[in-house]
C-alpha cells in the first residue's frame, strides 16, 4: 500500500512539474538563443505541437483522435500493470508512475488546448522540441525495460545479488521437490 501511495505521489509531483513548466514557457514565450552544454535550450514552440513525435499526424485530425483514444487506453493499462503484474516489483512500479505522469501531462494538453506545449529544444542530439512529459515517457520506458531485464529476482537476466537470489530460490525449490518425491515413494505403514 505504501509503494502505491509513493508511486501516486511521484506521478502527481511529476505531472504538476510538467504542467507548470509548460505554462511558464508559453506564458513568457521563453526562447534562449544559445544551447546550454551545446545540446539543450528552452524555446517554446509557437502554436504548439498538434501531432505526436516530430509533429507526425498533426494535419490529420482523425489520426489524432485515434492517438488520443490510444493514449487513454495506455494510461489505463499502465495503472492496471501497476496494481497487478508489477504489484511486487517496486522499481518497475516507480517507472510506471513516471511514464503515467508523462502520458497524462500530454493528454491534458491535447484535450484542453488541442495541442501539446513543447519547449525543450534538444535538436543538436537528433531530437526536436519536446517537453518534460516526453522525457518522462522516454526515460521511464527505458528504465522499465532495464528493470524487467536485469533488476529483481523475477528479471529476465537477473544481475548481481538478484542472480544469486534467483539461483538460491531455484535450489530451494528443487530440494523441496526432491523431498516431496522421496516422501511419496516411502512405503506407508498399514
Amino acid at each position: 500500500m505504501i509503494v502505491a501511495l509513493i508511486g501516486g505521489l511521484v506521478m502527481l509531483v511529476l505531472l504538476a512539474l510538467d504542467l507548470i513548466l509548460k505554462a511558464w514557457a508559453y506564458a513568457y514565450q521563453v526562447s534562449q538563443d544559445s544551447y546550454f552544454l551545446g545540446f539543450i535550450r528552452i524555446r517554446y514552440l509557437p502554436g504548439g505541437n498538434t501531432g505526436i513525435a516530430w509533429g507526425m499526424f498533426g494535419n490529420t485530425p482523425a489520426a489524432m483522435v485515434v492517438i488520443t483514444v490510444l493514449t487513454v487506453v495506455m494510461i489505463g493499462a499502465i495503472a492496471a500493470l501497476f496494481f497487478t503484474v508489477f504489484k511486487k516489483n517496486t522499481p518497475a512500479r516507480m517507472c510506471l508512475a513516471v511514464i503515467e505522469a508523462g502520458a497524462i501531462g500530454n493528454l491534458v494538453d491535447r484535450l484542453c488546448l488541442g495541442y501539446v506545449r513543447d519547449f525543450v529544444d534538444v535538436s543538436p542530439i537528433g531530437f526536436n522540441i519536446c517537453n518534460f512529459a516526453d522525457f518522462y515517457i522516454t526515460f521511464g520506458a527505458i528504465a522499465l525495460l532495464i528493470v524487467i531485464l536485469f533488476v529483481g529476482k523475477d528479471a529476465v537476466i537477473p544481475l548481481g545479488k538478484y542472480r544469486k537470489q534467483a539461483k538460491e530460490e531455484e535450489a530451494k525449490k528443487a530440494e523441496a521437490e526432491k523431498q516431496a518425491e522421496n516422501k511419496a515413494e516411502e512405503p506407508h505403514g498399514e
